[in-house]
C-alpha cells in the first residue's frame, strides 16, 4: 500500500467541506473540550454518504445492535493541529517514511491530545511500510515485541514507535473479524485505517491523523467523545476488558489526565471486571500505575480508582486509610494522601514525568504518619534533612525559623509537643526515617497487605505487591541518609529549577529536592502563608 502523497480517493465514504471555521487556536487547558464542542458545531462534523451498515455482538442474552459512527474527515489546521506542536524526533521518522513512497500516519492518543492542546506523552506511528522496509529505512532502529511486534526507532536519545498496518492487521481477534465485516463501497485504504482504529481501545483513542494531507480521521466517533468529555469503549465494554484487562486501566488514567467521565455501559464493566486486573503481570501494573501517578493527574487517579473499586485491589494499605476517613466512593472531600499528590500534579506533566521512586517514596512516607502522627516541625526537619543529604543539625536549625503556621485539616499532623531541644526534635526526624522504611517494607511484604483490609470484609482480597525489590532498595535509599547521618560527596540541589531529564532518570539529589518540595508544601501550604501574612499585615 505504498504511496507516495496523494489526494483522497475514498469520496464514497468521506466528504469533505471546507471552510471549516478554526476556533481552536490557542486554546487554554481548561477550555479544550469547550473549544472542540465549538469547532464540532460549527463544522457539522461532515456525514458521510454512505451510512454503514449496523452490526450485532453476540452475547448470552442475544444479539445487541450496534450502531456504527459516521465516518468523518477533518482538516486538521481547522481543529488547531501544527505540524509544529508534533516533536522533532517524530517529524524525522514521519518524513524518512513518506520520502520512501509510505503511507505515514500518528495515531492514537497522541491525536486527541492535539487536538485538545495537550502535550502527548508520546506519539505512535502506523504505516503501511513492513517492519522490515521500516528497519532498512533507519539506521538505529529494532524490531520488539513478540506476540504484537512493532519497530523502537531512536532518535537522539528518543525512540519512536512505528507500528505496521500489516501487523496490526493481524493481531485482529476472531471475534472482531466476524462482528465487523468490510462495508459495501469501501475504499481500500479507508477499510484498511477503519481496521487499524477498530483495534483500539477507546473512541477517543481511535482517532487517525496524517500529517501530510492535513487529515484527522474519525471512524470510531471520538471526536463526538472528546467534544462530550467521554470515554467510551470501541467494541462493548464488557467484551473489551476481557478481552484486555489493562484496557480498564488506561481507561481509569486517560479519564483521570483529561477530566473526562466514563460512559455509562464503560463505567459499569470497570466496576464489574476491576478483579481481573489481578491477572496482568506485576511489571504491568507498576507501568500502569506509574502512568497514572508520575504524569501530573495522581490526584484525579486515585479519586477514580477508589470510586471504582480498584484501589483496594491494587494499593489495599492506601485503601484501608480511605476508609479509615469515610470516604464514600463519590467524595469530594480531600485527605492527606490526596493533598501530598496535588501538590505533586502541579509539578508534573505528560512530558514532565518523575521516576517511580518518588511516588513510592511519597506512599511509604504517608504510611509511616498514619501509622504514627507527627509534629510538623519533625516533618519540616525530616523534608529538608532529605533534601541535604541528611545534615539533621543545619535541618534544625532551619526549621526552627519557621513562622508560617502548618495545615490543620490533616490528623496526620499532632500538635507541636515539648520540643525544646534540639537533641529531642534530631531524635525524633531519626524515628521517622525508620517508620518510613518500616512502611515501606510493609508496603512490598504480600502477608501485610493481604492483612490491609481485613477489617473489611465485604472488599475484594488483594496481596498484590507490584513494587519489586530493586525499586523498593531505591526508594529507601532516599530516606538512608537520616539514619545514618550526612553522606559523604553528596552535593544538594540549590535553586527551586527542576531538572526534568535528572527528575526522570532518578537522579538522587533530583527527587530528594522534589519529595521534600511536595511534602514542605502539603504540609506548609504557600497559601497559608500568604494568609497569614494579609492578616498580619491588615493588624498593622
Amino acid at each position: 500500500m505504498a504511496t507516495a502523497v496523494q489526494g483522497f480517493a475514498c469520496r464514497s465514504q468521506l466528504t469533505f467541506r471546507r471552510p471549516l471555521i478554526h476556533c481552536l487556536h490557542k486554546v487554554r487547558h481548561n477550555s479544550s473540550v469547550a473549544a472542540v464542542a465549538s469547532t464540532v458545531e460549527s463544522v457539522g462534523l461532515v456525514k458521510e454518504e454512505a451510512q454503514l451498515p449496523t452490526t450485532s455482538h453476540g452475547n448470552s442474552n442475544g444479539d445487541c445492535k450496534v450502531p456504527h459512527p459516521q465516518w468523518k474527515k477533518l482538516d486538521s489546521k481547522d481543529l488547531g493541529i501544527r505540524t509544529s506542536m508534533i516533536a522533532k524526533p517524530t517529524r524525522l521518522v514521519l518524513n524518512g517514511l513518506r520520502k520512501k513512497g509510505y503511507d505515514v500516519y500518528l495515531v492514537g492518543g497522541c491525536v486527541r491530545d492535539l487536538i485538545l492542546k495537550r502535550t502527548p506523552k508520546d506519539f505512535d506511528i502506523v504505516t503501511s511500510a513492513e517492519l522490515k522496509e521500516v528497519l532498512k529505512t533507519f539506521p538505529r532502529c529494532e524490531i520488539v515485541g513478540k506476540h504484537f511486534p512493532i519497530c523502537h526507532v531512536h532518535i537522539d536519545d528518543y525512540i519512536v514507535e512505528v507500528s505496521s498496518f500489516s501487523t496490526t492487521g493481524r493481531k485482529s481477534s476472531r471475534k472482531l473479524n466476524y462482528m465487523f465485516r468490510k462495508p459495501p463501497g469501501c475504499n481500500e485504504h479507508d477499510y484498511i485505517r477503519w481496521r487499524n482504529c477498530l483495534q483500539r481501545d477507546f473512541t477517543i483513542n481511535g482517532l487517525m491523523f496524517d500529517p501530510f494531507s492535513k487529515a484527522v480521521y474519525d471512524y470510531m466517533g471520538g471526536i463526538e467523545d472528546i467534544r462530550e468529555a467521554k470515554v467510551r469503549s470501541v467494541i462493548p465494554a464488557s467484551t473489551s476488558f476481557v478481552e484486555d484487562c489493562a484496557r480498564i486501566l488506561r481507561g481509569v488514567r486517560i479519564a483521570a489526565r483529561l477530566g473526562f467521565r466514563f460512559t455509562r455501559e464503560t463505567a459499569h464493566s470497570i466496576k464489574a471486571l476491576s478483579c481481573s486486573v489481578l491477572r496482568l503481570d506485576r511489571g504491568r501494573i507498576l507501568m500502569e500505575m506509574n502512568y497514572m501517578l508520575a504524569y501530573g493527574s495522581a490526584e484525579a487517579s486515585l479519586r477514580l480508582l477508589w470510586k471504582f473499586g480498584l484501589l483496594e485491589i491494587l494499593l489495599p494499605i492506601q485503601a484501608a486509610y480511605f476508609v479509615s476517613q469515610g470516604f464514600r466512593r463519590r467524595d469530594k472531600r480531600s485527605n492527606m494522601l490526596l493533598s501530598l499528590f496535588s501538590s505533586l500534579d502541579k509539578l508534573l506533566a505528560p512530558d514532565r514525568p518523575c521516576h517511580c521512586c518518588l511516588w513510592v517514596g511519597i506512599l511509604a512516607f504517608h504510611k509511616a504518619l498514619v501509622d504514627q502522627s507527627r509534629d510538623p516541625l519533625v516533618i519540616a526537619a525530616f523534608c529538608i534533612a532529605v533534601h541535604d543529604g541528611g545534615s539533621l543539625q543545619e535541618a534544625v536549625e532551619i526549621v526552627r525559623r519557621i513562622s508560617q503556621p502548618h495545615d490543620m485539616s490533616f490528623s496526620e499532623l499532632m500538635e507541636s509537643g515539648a520540643l525544646d531541644s534540639d537533641d529531642a526534635l534530631i531524635n525524633k526526624v531519626v524515628d521517622l526515617a525508620v517508620s518510613v522504611k518500616a512502611a515501606l517494607c510493609k508496603m512490598t511484604d504480600e502477608h501485610f497487605v493481604s492483612q490491609a483490609m481485613i477489617e473489611y470484609p465485604q472488599a475484594p482480597h488483594s496481596d498484590l505487591v507490584f513494587i519489586p525489590l530493586a525499586l523498593s532498595m531505591r526508594v529507601s535509599m532516599l530516606f538512608e541518609c537520616v539514619r545514618r547521618g550526612k553522606e559523604k560527596g553528596f552535593v544538594p540541589k540549590r535553586g527551586s529549577k527542576i531538572n526534568y531529564e535528572s527528575l526522570a532518570l532518578g537522579k538522587l539529589h533530583e527527587v530528594r529536592h522534589m519529595f521534600a518540595r511536595v511534602i514542605f508544601d502539603t504540609v506548609y501550604p504557600p497559601k497559608l502563608k500568604r494568609e497569614n501574612n494579609s492578616v498580619n499585615g491588615s493588624s498593622i
